[in-house]
């Protein structure tokens, strides 16, 4: 076989190949096999008609275009070895030549993995903001801590925000019961706007055993984007009575004997939330960063599939929720045409951050053991709160191991860059990441790899040598 390279683009490539005669026997063979076990011919078993006899039946034409059809992959496949091309995607093949008993002649376009200019690691630096716990965040967390430990005392007066309820409900569309759209003895606190919409506003007021009727859109089922009358009856109006902050109370919410030590703790995981977020932005702005210092030449393919992903999960969403795309840009504000402009904008930002890792990653020769897959899968089954090996039979049988080795090549990369990166705060005093390192759980992980909202389908460098482009996921 003989294969040659020609670049298109710094992004697209195409492949000659010529593949000689002497060389298909194997696919003469298997192009004999699955014709001669689709046709009967008196005389012989199925499958064990004899070549010549097969091409006397239906012709020399119908067999050689199923060995070009069995031949071509695998030649492209052993072509891309070859020439160690690193492919992203689907080729386009075109058949430009069947020289019957001389050759096989094809072409193949695809794209590529650009070359980077990569800036050295020692060299990268972000700034992040600085990290303080006030008195008024303490504050904060120990009220927060007082109303979820607040008793519920019964109010004799009617229900006001923040007021506990218990309530009983009722819809009909046109005088026609709503399903599930009845129920009784619901707990609700007044103006969290947790059920459904108009709700508030309309047990607002009301005492225990008085009713009051209101209208709402219905989101999902039956009568879904239809207004419902909504029946509504207050069963008791309880409100919040909370505990004196004294070392009472510390003992009772916490495992410390006064309320100093109770605020010296919360203060201490008050700085470890911050040091996380510090962490986090370090992440986004170290990516930032890069997308903007380097010229990335995007693979057209690459980011129209990212769109279209991104399109296809956001109409999924929606159609979850019993909305649809016409009610978000409306509530966005947006026009069609700015919604697909973001969202290009999105995915370009997605393959770009996603091909600067790939490429930092092969230059630090990065890879993925046994040990970095396992805890993977151990903290995403956490996640999603089944057994590791439930998760990973799942990832095995969807076919996502694959995705899943980019992904954690790619954090184990990030994180190799966060550590050679100087992190200052902005008052310029050095930020230390290493405890995050050191309590994620992961090797080499202290955040995500790329931030969720770049998150997709967009590069695998795994397929370098096969010919789709898998989903993430983790998605």
């Amino acid at each position: 076989m003989k294969s040659s390279v020609e670049t298109l683009s710094p992004t697209r490539v195409r492949l000659a190949v010529e593949l000689p005669f002497d060389e298909l026997k194997a696919s003469f063979d298997a192009a004999y096999k699955k014709i001669g076990a689709q046709i009967r011919v008196p005389g012989f078993r199925p499958g064990k008609v004899p070549g010549r006899v097969l091409e006397q039946r239906i012709g020399r034409p119908v067999i050689l275009e199923e060995v070009v059809n069995h031949a071509v992959p695998l030649a492209y496949d052993e072509a891309i070895r070859d020439n160690e091309v690193r492919v992203l995607g689907r080729p386009e093949i075109e058949v430009t030549k069947i020289d019957d008993g001389d050759l096989v002649a094809f072409t193949a376009e695809v794209d590529v993995r650009p070359e980077l200019e990569l800036p050295d690691k020692s060299g990268l630096a972000v700034t992040v903001d600085d990290l303080t716990v006030g008195d008024e965040d303490v504050d904060e967390q120990i009220e927060t801590l007082r109303e979820r430990f607040a008793s519920l005392v019964t109010a004799d007066r009617p229900a006001e925000t923040g007021d506990t309820v218990t309530l009983d409900l009722a819809a009909t569309v046109a005088g026609a019961p709503v399903e599930d759209g009845t129920a009784a003895g619901l707990t609700h606190e007044v103006g969290s706007g947790q059920l459904i919409d108009g709700l508030d506003e309309a047990i607002t007021g009301l005492a225990a055993g008085e009713s009051a009727t209101f209208q709402t859109q219905l989101s999902a089922g039956e009568y879904g984007g239809q207004t419902a009358d909504v029946a509504v009856t207050v069963r008791t109006v309880k409100v919040k009575q909370l505990d004196e902050l004294d070392d009472e109370f510390a003992q009772t919410v916490s495992e410390f004997d006064s309320l100093d030590e109770l605020r010296v703790d919360a203060r201490e995981r008050l700085r470890q939330v911050k040091l996380v977020q510090q962490g986090t932005q370090a992440r986004d702005e170290l990516l930032e960063s890069l997308v903007a210092a380097v010229d990335v030449p995007l693979p057209e393919s690459v980011v129209t599939g990212e769109v279209d992903w991104r399109r296809h999960a956001m109409e999924h969403q929606l159609s979850e929720s019993g909305g649809t795309m016409e009610e978000y840009l409306a509530e966005e504000g947006k026009s069609e045409e700015e919604f697909f402009a973001e969202l290009r904008t999105n995915a370009e930002k997605a393959v770009a951050t996603q091909l600067i890792l790939d490429g930092y990653a092969d230059l630090e020769e990065i890879g993925v053991n046994e040990q970095d897959l396992t805890q993977h899968i151990i903290l995403q089954a956490r996640r999603y709160r089944m057994p590791p090996e439930q998760y990973a039979q799942q990832l095995t049988d969807g076919g996502q191991l694959p995705s899943v080795m980019t992904d954690v090549r790619r954090n184990k990369v990030l994180a190799l860059l966060l550590e050679a990166a100087t992190v200052t705060d902005r008052s310029g005093q050095p930020v230390d990441l290493s405890p995050l390192r050191r309590t994620s759980g992961e090797s080499g992980r202290p955040t995500e790899a790329v931030p969720d909202d770049d998150a997709g389908p967009a590069v695998d460098p795994d397929v370098d040598e096969a010919t789709a482009i898998p989903t993430d996921n983790g998605r």
